[in-house]
């Protein structure tokens, strides 16, 4: 039998499933859109008639199953107040799978199991300091040092997506105002693009995009030098940089990895982020500190992480 890990990423949109064998590679995935499942017990029973028979039909041998989750608890191994997901309160989905499948599961947020993955397969297999942004729908982050996983008391450090960057700034779905997610990540510089074509009279691309407007297509004007497509960038990037300069004098990370859909725009958020980035940093960190793309493709990187989390906490 080929041992391997089941690992369940759980998004707003999609859940993505996949068993991944010790090296990282991913030998059979699948997926499903979340809206599916209006109840979690659905989804488990999904899993039940999905993922169950394709183990045994190939063969292979689970060591145990990985879940990455927006609000996941890695202590509770709940996932708690979700905003972005159709189940409400505390749901105790990690003793709803263990029990459902027969197989123990370690459950925990999704960017802490993004963290996990870059640190198992990726670009920071020889690191016990650095620091994972994932750059979505929102910014999540996974805190890594002295080569552990930063949980807190709680099972919830590590929120940098939830720090505030204006108290009387944009309206985020925790329930304040100002979250440094609100404009550092897909939604976020999608709205500072509709602000700037409000404010100002700059000619551009976007334009005639304003219904259809999203941070791909804000990308796409941008690599065509459009000026408020790189102004949007240019805002989205100062944020970011001060605000991981900050982070660093927390943790004093080897490096802080970009992941997802804004990162895929390259050197149009790197090269300001980085400028921003050294220019508040304090100076005892000063030329110290990376600042890289995850290694991880875009592809397999949730069902990486997910798998990762069993790999380390359960083999």
């Amino acid at each position: 039998m080929n041992k391997v890990a089941i690992g369940i990423d759980i998004g707003g949109s999609n859940i993505v499933y996949g068993f991944v064998d010790r090296e990282g590679n991913c030998l059979e995935q699948g997926s499903w859109k979340t809206a599916t499942f209006p109840d979690p017990k659905d989804l488990v029973a999904q899993v039940i008639k999905e993922i169950k028979p394709l183990y045994h039909s190939k063969n292979y041998h689970p060591i145990g199953i990985g879940i990455g989750a927006p609000n996941g608890n890695y202590y509770n191994g709940t996932i708690e107040f979700a905003p972005n997901l159709p189940w409400t309160g505390v749901v105790p989905l990690k003793e709803l799978i263990e029990q459902a499948m027969g197989l123990q599961a370690v459950l925990t947020n999704d960017a802490n199991a993004a963290a996990l993955g870059e640190m198992t397969f990726g670009g920071a297999k020889t690191m016990n300091d650095f620091l994972v942004v994932t750059l979505g729908t929102g910014l999540g982050s996974g805190f890594v040092a002295n080569g552990k996983l930063i949980y807190g008391h709680d099972g919830f450090a590590g929120e940098l997506g939830h720090t505030i960057i204006d108290p009387i700034g944009r309206p985020c779905g925790c329930g304040r105002n100002g979250c440094l997610e609100t404009y550092v990540s897909a939604t976020g510089i999608t709205k500072t693009a509709k602000e700037l074509l409000k404010e100002t009279e700059e000619p551009s691309i976007l334009r005639s995009l304003s219904v259809a407007l999203s941070s791909f297509e804000i990308a796409k004007a941008a690599e065509s030098k459009d000026k408020l497509a790189l102004k949007a960038f240019d805002i989205t990037s100062k944020s970011l940089g001060l605000a991981l300069a900050n982070a660093v004098t927390i943790t004093s990370p080897k490096a802080i990895f970009l992941f997802g859909g804004l990162a895929n725009a390259g050197d149009l958020l790197f090269i300001p982020t980085t400028r921003y980035f050294n220019e508040n940093l304090l100076t005892i960190y000063k030329n110290k500190i990376a600042l890289l793309p995850s290694s991880i493709p875009d592809s397999e990187a949730a069902i990486l992480g997910a798998a990762a989390l069993a790999w380390t906490n359960l083999s």
